[in-house]
């Protein structure tokens, strides 16, 4: 038999998923995999029994409806203080998996370098490789989670580094970078000429005092930041599989076509539904924030009565 790609020896299976199936297994409470035990948003599940029946059910533009890229784009723009076209600047994807393997088969080429900070979230080293690239692991030093720039820059003057992975707030370690941490990232990546990918599933989960900062929104990182984030955690639809890239010119125009190449386009009526989610008010964000807050507190608390230390997340829901 011929063999198989040899880069798959690179890199080992989830092991997050397998956690899954041993939980699942024994009827174990699941802490591995990120997704909610609740109901997503009622406005939601309501809209999605309607377009059950009324469609739409056939495919829709590759890179997002309408409705869907619309109306997210408003949604971005108010966060972001950024004007965010729904034309130029969005691919609608299956996840926020599709859209970090897209970005990475988008950008990289073999004897690329990306950076990746560590902890960090498994798929990103194997998108790197899949993607022919090399990853290399930059460590957040506990119990602050910060990294040592001087470090960090010698890597970049080592040569060959095409992007640097940011994901904010962390998973796992609940780390939301400072603005003066992103500008420094910024700097670095305008002197050494690189990408920024930014994986930012959980910018509507972090605690006070910390801040959410848009990487994109710095000065002269638009078009050279590429935004990976997804609809899962926001709005409890984990099994949607809808997420989204946000960039501009040359970078985003070529994740468009890997993307159409790699799935054709997120689920129709799934995008219908999820659409209503994103015209909430902010109202819905501060009681998201409020609830998982609750959460957070309940949880230390209980490791704290058992004698456990542990890291406080800034953000996200790990610990």
């Amino acid at each position: 038999m011929p063999a198989v790609s040899s880069c798959i020896a690179s890199f080992a299976g989830s092991a997050i998923r397998d956690m899954t199936l041993v939980a699942d297994s024994c009827g174990a409470i699941n802490l591995s995999q990120g997704y909610p035990d609740f109901a997503p948003p009622r406005a939601i599940t309501d809209k999605l029994a309607e377009v059950a029946v009324a469609g739409p059910h056939q495919y829709e533009i590759t890179y997002g409806s309408e409705l869907f890229r619309r109306t997210l784009a408003e949604k971005q723009s108010r966060l972001m203080g950024l004007a965010i076209n729904p034309d130029k600047h969005l691919v609608v994807t299956c996840g926020a998996t599709e859209a970090m393997l897209t970005i990475m088969l988008a950008l990289c080429e073999a004897g690329d370098k990306v950076v990746i900070f560590s902890p960090h979230y498994e798929n990103y080293g194997a998108d790197a490789i899949l993607a022919g690239a090399e990853p290399i692991y930059m460590p957040l030093n506990p119990p602050t989670f910060d990294f040592n720039r001087a470090e960090l820059e010698a890597i970049f003057a080592q040569g060959g580094v095409k992007a640097i992975v940011i994901c904010n707030p962390n998973n796992p370690c609940g780390k939301v970078f400072t603005a003066d941490e992103l500008v420094f990232i910024a700097s670095l990546a305008i002197k050494y000429d690189a990408f920024v990918i930014t994986d930012e599933v959980y910018d509507h989960i972090v605690y006070k005092p910390h801040k959410h900062v848009y990487m994109s929104a710095l000065p002269n990182m638009f078009e050279r930041t590429i935004c990976c984030n997804s609809l899962s955690k926001t709005y409890s639809i984990t099994g949607w599989r809808l997420g989204y890239i946000l960039g501009g010119g040359e970078a985003l125009e070529a994740c468009r076509k890997v993307h159409d190449f790699v799935t054709v386009g997120a689920a129709a009526p799934l995008q219908r539904a999820a659409a209503e989610g994103l015209m909430f008010a902010d109202s819905y964000y501060e009681q998201l924030l409020e609830m998982y807050d609750n959460k957070r507190k309940l949880f230390l608390g209980g490791l704290k009565d058992i004698g456990f230390q542990f890291y406080e997340p800034q953000g996200a829901f790990y610990v």
